[in-house]
């Protein structure tokens, strides 16, 4: 399938599949989606807090390099999990403008040793930040109770409806600690009905700029 390198709307890049009419990050801006989505949604939740994330969707590991520069501003412990089943070429990954658009140079060497890093081994990127970067489908996904939030960061269900599918949403389910979240940019009906069904409790926010709504949803 062709892939094509595009700047979104707030200066970022992000990979288009022209053929699906499908991007990793969101047209109306890649780094606004991230941060408003992931962090100020969920990652926001555990001020202070040691705490575990699964990323679905490690992709060009852009929410896992802001996650991680938000470690280093307020020393948060982060045990990062990335899933992944198609990683991203090298050209793709030098193709990125991330480090600097988050005025992020100083660590322009984290961001290159994400995607250099061995698959399913667990590096240390800082004294507080871990990451695993784990290549297997999501239906693969049999984690129990290990995790204290999910960016659910999958292409969309115009594409790919079987990712959002109950059978998924139950392993996010399984793979939560009692009272833990998952946030994610859709909002649609069919997703929130998938969601109640395995047990979760849906919010529906404010989404990010060009995007009406999002759900969070807590495990009870």
């Amino acid at each position: 399938m062709k892939r094509e390198i595009i700047q979104t709307s707030d200066g970022s890049t992000t990979i288009h599949l022209p053929d699906w009419n499908e991007s990793y990050h969101s047209k109306h801006g890649a780094i606004q989606e991230a941060y408003h989505v992931f962090i100020q949604n969920g990652l926001s939740l555990y001020v202070g807090k040691p705490i575990s994330i699964l990323e679905i969707g490690f992709g060009t590991g852009l929410n896992a390099f802001i996650t991680f520069l938000e470690s280093q501003k307020s020393n948060q412990q982060i045990d990062y999990v990335g899933v992944e089943a198609y990683p991203v070429s090298a050209d793709e990954v030098l193709s990125m403008n991330y480090v600097n658009e988050l005025q992020a140079e100083q660590y322009s060497e984290v961001f290159k040793e994400m995607h250099e890093s061995e698959w399913n081994k667990k590096f240390s990127l800082s004294e507080n930040f871990s990451l695993t970067k784990r290549k297997q489908f999501f239906n693969e996904i049999n984690d129990i109770e290990k995790f204290d939030l999910i960016y659910f960061d999958a292409f969309g269900y115009r594409v790919q409806p079987e990712l959002w599918s109950t059978e998924i949403f139950q392993k996010m389910y399984n793979a939560l600690k009692p009272n833990s979240v998952l946030v994610t940019y859709a909002a649609r009906g069919v997703v929130k009905r998938s969601m109640i069904e395995v047990g979760f409790t849906v919010e529906k926010l404010a989404g990010p700029p060009g995007k009406r709504e999002m759900f969070r949803a807590t495990k009870n």
